[in-house]
């Protein structure tokens, strides 16, 4: 019987420098040594000692592009978990405080490749109610819909009876809102799609995004979500 390592995952995420590079990560792009460790405060011999630790845990990878050498996290898995980890990590008045440690991306954010916050909260809640996601053995499984193509999303037809393997659609618990937003490739045709729309553009700060009088309309109009309720909340 193999036992999984925790052990090594748990000494990965025990150091404050460690974890604010992943989550610089979490942002879903490729980043050089040098900007990590200043985003992490270090210099970057130590920033390269610890991204050596998290590429042995399995956490991150590196690739070289030319001269430099890019770092990400190893897989949307990986960007999930740390998600969830971020949604349970101690704090008081925990909804309240994750709000106000998150900042500006509290509101509208990237997980990794998808969209994250009250928006993508509320928008999988619309999905559900409408019957294009089920709620099945802890997981998602998406069902034929017309509003789907309204929102970008070509879904394999494979995908309309499950598969448990490589579901199209994963649940992912959300770090402020404490409820479940969409992952999966689901999650990623649709944060794609509101880009290549205009519907969101990047904030000042990486992981944050804005939502567009265009993309507000738009989900108004094909979802009946009012966003700026949303957002000010």
């Amino acid at each position: 019987m193999t036992t999984p390592r925790f052990d090594i995952i748990g000494q990965a995420l025990s150091d404050a420098s460690r974890t604010r590079m992943l989550c610089e990560l979490m942002e879903g792009r490729s980043f050089t040594n040098k900007e990590l460790a200043s985003a992490a405060g270090i210099t970057a011999q130590t920033a390269s000692a610890h991204l050596r630790m998290l590429q042995n845990a399995g956490l991150v990878l590196a690739e070289k592009r030319g001269r430099c050498v890019f770092h990400r996290l190893a897989n949307g898995e990986v960007a999930q978990v740390l998600e969830q980890l971020a949604a349970i990590a101690p704090s008081s008045h925990l909804h309240l405080a994750q709000r106000r440690k998150a900042g500006d991306i509290a509101q509208l954010r990237s997980c990794y490749d998808h969209l994250a916050g009250p928006v993508a909260v509320a928008m999988t809640g619309e999905f559900l109610a409408r019957g294009m996601l089920v709620e099945e053995n802890g997981g998602f499984r998406i069902c034929g819909h017309e509003v789907w193509h309204r929102l970008g999303v070509q879904v394999p037809q494979k995908n309309l009876t499950g598969d448990a393997r490589q579901p199209f659609a994963r649940p992912c618990m959300d770090w402020t809102e404490r409820r479940l937003h969409v992952s999966g490739p689901l999650g990623k045709q649709i944060l794609t799609y509101f880009f290549d729309q205009g519907w969101v553009t990047r904030s000042r700060h990486k992981r944050g995004l804005e939502i567009t009088g265009l993309g507000q309309r738009a989900l108004e109009q094909i979802l009946g979500l009012r966003c700026e309720a949303l957002i000010n909340a």
